[in-house]
């Protein structure tokens, strides 16, 4: 067998590679592909196959042993979920937990799957040996003795081949923390396309510490995705550390929910992080700088009522409390530390210049009272920092180095610069990077929280959001989500986004692997009669996919009876032969009606008519009992306009219909599916099944997958 593997140089699939070693099929490495790109396999006659799994099943097919795929249809069932779970020790929070699972299953077995070498152990042996340092250190222990002794037993007897393959592919770092994808985009402020990839300013190897600062007032959306993708970027382009820190400094909008679900959210995208933190950590520090600048003379308190306050940092004005003594801006700041009624009338503003131009400078708000409990620290403060003061104090302290922060901030950097100096503490360089804007969408948490507070959505889940869970909901897989993102890079320049170029991505990740299956609209189909049909049902088993052996077969039923869409109902004429998908021809004899509506279709089998020469090729179902129903969704956009102008308000721009659902039958294997996998219903899209089969009375939920072509609206 001639075949070459490309991949991406930055992240080798370790296991194909391993397993054609073992196999003793030969390969040529192309290591030229994008990052983020799914390893592909072009065979000597031009096919190609793409993604880890589809490629490892081909070669354990070309092995010379026939067990490597599994001796039966049951083994290779398994084979398949190990590969699917193999994945798992790379998240660095399931490592043990994964470690732990295996070790027990283990306990009595020699392989993973039946009685000899499978490629579920050879996946899920490369993954082990790809982590490096943490799990040889494991290896070492007497922690998970049953995984040890079989991961030592493969090691052994395939030792020259699989040990040449990891000092190649793996060394000391381990693919367990990957470098990060190059990213693709230049620095456009030079009109060179050969322009450098961009740089943190001053950045040296080992040296750097970034930190992806979310508030825990919402659920991670793609807007922040970029961001936390950007820190992950630069850490582990500068073998440097990752903080994540939960800007929690407003207790009103905050809640432990929000913390668990954003880390989630940062756990799928597949961010490894060296530390998770909480500006809460620090507010006894904080306030101890706050009163130490108010004793410098650098802060003081104000009473001014809030709008008069803004007015008068718009128009340059000095607050009267500006020249308060030392002694008062004291006494005050006591008021507010207890959250007296005096105390509640103000906060602490820094002595910055109310005569800068850039507004930003003018008499910052440092602090403010609030008397809502805190999801950590209940009511014990009753003052809080605002995010101005708090980010710049917090990432000195934290050792950060760059703080990367989305260009809307750029008036602020200045008043960052500034009160670090304040301070006394050291300087932290500011990156910019562009935000990143899709169109008919809302990004901004406060607007999303009207949806769910409004019941317009079912949650920070629904699939109409932006939202990581969101869009994972709908259908997007993770690796489309990361490629979108990286084609971004670190660019300043402004960009609203198509949603289209990201489902078109998705696309092209899930149509080589995902299983098809056929559906007809309940309330739109029509009965076609075969006369010459089969006198009794009979079964066939057919692959759920052609071309991916890895999607498994299903039992397709052939009958005298089955169901066609009406809408091809309609396009057909007396007399016509068409094509039947996975069966042959058939000729249209008659075409019977009520009403102008037709009832139904009475034809002939003519299995040996050619399907070149038909022009409907036609899916259906065979008329039995054992058909599934289901509930196919779709969605619309949750905004009508593409863009917002600054003074435009959303609620006057809501998408009066924004889910459709329609009710349809499925083929009898569709009681199987999993919550969370993803489908082609054929010649009526991608799903992904939201609720599995649970009783014929309830409806298996199908979520509509955009495939990157211009969806017509569901008004």
């Amino acid at each position: 067998m001639e075949a070459k593997l490309a991949f991406s140089q930055d992240s080798p699939p370790i296991s194909i590679i391993c397993a054609a070693k073992v196999a003793g099929l030969p390969l040529t490495f192309d290591p030229s592909l994008a990052a983020g790109s799914a390893p592909t396999l072009w065979l000597g006659s031009g096919d190609s196959l793409h993604g880890t799994n589809p490629i490892l099943h081909f070669i354990a097919r070309g092995a010379s042993f026939s067990s490597f795929s599994g001796q039966n249809a049951i083994e290779f069932g398994h084979v398949a979920e190990w590969l699917e779970y193999a994945p798992t020790f790379l998240s660095g929070s399931e490592f043990e937990n994964a470690c732990s699972f295996v070790d027990g299953y283990l306990a009595s077995r020699t392989f993973l799957v039946g009685h000899g070498l499978t490629i579920a152990d050879i996946a899920v042996w490369s993954n082990l040996a790809g982590i490096g340092q943490r799990w040889e250190s494991l290896r070492k222990s007497k922690k998970y003795q049953n995984l040890v002794r079989w991961f030592n037993s493969i090691d052994a007897e395939y030792k020259d081949a699989l040990n040449e393959i990891v000092a190649t592919y793996v060394g000391k770092r381990g693919i367990g923390k990957s470098p990060a994808p190059s990213l693709k985009e230049k620095v456009h402020d030079s009109k060179d396309p050969a322009a450098p990839e961009v740089d943190l300013p001053g950045a040296k190897v080992g040296q750097v510490c970034v930190r992806f600062a979310p508030e825990p007032s919402g659920y991670l959306h793609i807007g922040h995705a970029k961001a936390a993708l950007l820190n992950k970027y630069f850490a582990e382009r500068y073998q440097g550390r990752l903080i994540v820190r939960f800007d929690d400094t407003n207790p009103s909008k905050e809640s432990n929910e929000f913390v668990e679900n954003l880390l989630k959210d940062i756990e799928t995208l597949g961010i490894k992080y060296d530390a998770v933190t909480y500006t809460s950590d620090y507010f006894p520090k904080l306030m101890e700088m706050a009163e130490s600048l108010i004793k410098q003379g650098k802060a003081y308190i104000d009473d001014t009522p809030k709008e008069e306050m803004r007015k008068e940092r718009m128009d340059g004005i000095e607050s009267k409390c500006r020249n308060n003594t030392v002694e008062k801006n004291l006494s005050l700041w006591k008021e507010m530390v207890n959250g007296t009624e005096r105390g509640m009338q103000c906060c602490v503003r820094g002595k910055l210049d109310m005569q800068d131009p850039n507004k930003s400078l003018r008499d910052p708000v440092y602090y403010r009272c609030n008397t809502d409990p805190h999801h950590r620290v209940g009511s014990k403060y009753k003052v809080y920092p605002t995010y101005d003061f708090a980010c710049p104090f917090v990432d000195a302290l934290e050792g950060v180095t760059h703080a990367l922060r989305s260009s809307e901030y750029h008036d602020r950097n200045a008043q960052y610069y500034r009160i670090l100096q304040d301070m006394g503490l050291r300087r932290v360089e500011i990156y910019e990077f562009s935000r990143l804007n899709m169109v008919y969408t809302l990004l901004s948490k406060r607007k999303l929280l009207w949806f769910v507070q409004n019941k317009k959505v079912e949650d920070w889940t629904d699939p109409r959001f932006p939202t990581v869970q969101g869009i994972v909901r709908r259908g997007l897989k993770v690796e489309a989500l990361i490629q979108f993102i990286l084609q971004q890079g670190a660019s300043k320049n402004l960009n609203l986004m198509e949603w289209d170029k990201l489902w078109t991505i998705n696309k092209k990740i899930i149509d080589p692997v995902c299983a098809r299956h056929t559906a007809v609209l309940k309330d739109q189909r029509v009965i076609f009669t075969l006369t010459n049909g089969p006198e009794k049902p009979f079964v066939r088993i057919l692959p759920r996919h052609k071309k991916c052996e890895a999607a498994g077969k299903k039992a397709t039923t052939f009958a005298n009876r089955i169901w066609l869409d009406y809408a091809d109902a309609l396009a057909v004429r007396k007399g016509e032969e068409v094509t039947l998908m996975d069966w042959g021809n058939a000729i249209i004899k008659e075409i019977k009606m009520e009403n102008g509506v037709i009832t139904e279709l009475v034809g002939e089998l003519h299995l040996e008519g050619s399907v070149k020469t038909t022009k409907l090729k036609t899916t259906w179902l065979a008329d039995i009992e054992e058909l599934v129903p289901l509930l196919l969704v779709e969605f619309d956009y949750l905004i009508s306009k593409k863009k917002l102008e600054e003074n435009e308000d959303f609620l006057d721009n809501l998408n009066p219909c924004t889910r459709r659902e329609t009710p349809a039958l499925g083929d009898a294997n569709m009681r199987n599916l999993k919550r969370g996998e993803v489908i082609q219903l054929e010649r009526k899209g991608y799903f992904r099944c939201d609720a599995p089969f649970i009783r014929s009375s309830k409806p298996v939920v199908l979520f509509a997958i955009p495939d990157g072509r211009q969806q017509a609206s569901l008004n």
